[in-house]
């Protein structure tokens, strides 16, 4: 008798969590496929951290094949699904095309960046949800400090010193806190003319910081950033994007070359085109997290609309923690359809949140207690190393070199501004040139109901115009 055939299609927060319970789980008596478009799992909550030099990229990123030694890893990007027929299509890294064949399939394809209808957002703006995104904001934040060091031009130096963050949730509040500290230091190496100083304006429409959260948490998060010169705007945000700047939904006009756009998520595009139900473009699941009608399907992290049994009527929110803790259950539940233990539906009770606002700051209520200052600086880099499935120590050795070293600054030009475009369907891939066009490929669904698509981001076309901001500054490497 041959050994089921598990196809997990995604390595984030859920993807990951499942492929290795299951590992666990299984013994060796299941064939299980990790479909993913690149070769780690990303730990998301660090990534503000290797934007502004504090780690270096690899430490946010886990080796798959090194912590999942019984999956098969495939690197892809799929971009077609057959219920009917079991499998699932996909794109290869160098534009290639394959097909998975299941008897069990984990759908845990996690979100993107979400897009709001605001003119010139797209062409301007960039998202901050992988590692390509984080490379290209680090080099830019630098290149723009160093230019405005030499140049003579007072409001053009105004201009590059000048950064908008659109969004104050976890990741926006982070960017601008470890932004700010970021572009203070470089300042002191490359001071511009005049005494000109970074500026970095923190935008939502949200009346508070970090509206989600309890409001301790808010009013802890908006003094570290007010005491440390980020100008917190609530109830304003961009009414259209420029090249010279953005306008506020307040009137005034804000120059600047920079604009990190981080007002929330949207479930992967992947989900839409399954041809099963949706809520607010997530895919329906019972608290089993099977999709209903289709037993062997399964569906975890942000692209699943899971119940939340503690609050009858509404869906657990899109968040890391969720993710990880139905990347289990979902494992947990594949194993007893294959007869290995008993089913359990997913029930979740908070932990707690924790957010870095840089240097010895952060916001944290562990267990419902609030927290500020160093004590909740030091259970927030605690919480993130015991959550962490590798590279603790390499982690916890550049927080100890960057208390007792000064922060290396310098642009490596590993990715430009038309490789990380906003409206990507897959941020964890960086463009390049000469890589496969886009093309139409089928995508959902059941036999007949089958349609077709551009598919998730699977092709990488050839970039498109050069801007301003691609060209390195005199004398970069």
């Amino acid at each position: 008798m041959s050994r089921p055939r598990i196809v997990i299609v995604g390595a984030g927060f859920a993807g990951y969590r499942a492929a290795r319970t299951l590992s666990r789980m299984s013994r060796g008596k299941a064939d299980i496929t990790l479909l993913n478009p690149t070769d780690y799992f990303l730990y998301l909550p660090l990534l503000p951290q290797v934007a502004v030099g504090l780690l270096e990229p690899r430490r946010a990123a886990v080796s798959l094949a090194g912590a999942l030694r019984h999956v098969r890893l495939v690197l892809g990007e799929a971009d077609g699904i057959d219920l009917d027929g079991r499998t699932v299509r996909y794109t290869d890294p160098e534009g290639g095309e394959g097909t998975l064949a299941y008897d069990r399939l984990v759908l845990a394809v996690g979100s993107v960046n979400k897009l709001l209808p605001i003119p010139g957002v797209t062409e301007h703006a960039h998202g901050f949800r992988g590692l390509p995104e984080a490379l290209y904001l680090r080099d830019h934040v630098t290149r723009q400090i160093e230019l405005a060091g030499a140049d003579d031009d007072p409001e053009t130096c105004t201009d590059r010193c000048t950064f908008v963050v659109v969004g104050a949730g976890y990741t926006g509040t982070e960017v601008a806190a470890h932004g700010k500290m970021f572009t203070d230091s470089l300042v002191r190496r490359h001071p511009p003319r005049r005494g000109i100083r970074p500026r970095w304006l923190l935008l939502d429409i949200a009346p508070r910081v970090l509206p989600e959260l309890d409001e301790r948490l808010s009013a802890t998060a908006d003094r570290v950033l007010r005491r440390r010169g980020v100008e917190v705007r609530m109830g304003t945000s961009v009414q259209e994007a420029t090249h010279e700047g953005v306008l506020l939904t307040d009137g005034e006009f804000v120059r600047s070359r920079t604009l990190v756009w981080c007002v929330g998520v949207r479930p992967d595009p992947l989900v839409e085109n399954t041809g099963q139900p949706l809520e607010r473009g997530r895919l329906v699941v019972d608290p089993f997290l099977q999709v209903p009608g289709r037993p062997e399907v399964f569906a975890c992290g942000d692209a699943a609309a899971v119940p939340d049994l503690d609050k009858p009527g509404r869906c657990t929110p899109m968040t890391a923690q969720h993710a990880w803790r139905q990347g289990k259950a979902a494992a947990v539940n594949v194993a007893a359809s294959l007869g290995v233990g008993e089913r359990r539906p997913y029930r979740h009770r908070d932990l707690g949140f924790v957010v870095d606002l840089g240097g010895a700051q952060a916001a944290a209520d562990p267990f419902g207690v609030p927290l500020s200052g160093p004590v909740a600086g030091a259970v927030t880099r605690a919480y993130h190393l015991a959550a962490m499935p590798g590279n603790r120590v390499r982690v916890a050795a550049d927080w100890l070199l960057d208390a007792v070293l000064p922060r290396q600054s310098v642009q490596l030009g590993l990715v430009r501004s038309w490789s990380v475009p906003l409206d990507t369907a897959s941020p964890e891939l960086a463009r390049v040139p000469g890589g496969p066009e886009p093309q139409a490929r089928t995508t959902a669904a059941s036999g007949p109901a089958a349609r077709t698509d551009a598919g998730r981001g699977g092709s990488h076309p050839a970039p498109g115009p050069v801007k301003a901001d691609d060209i390195p500054a005199e004398g970069d490497s």
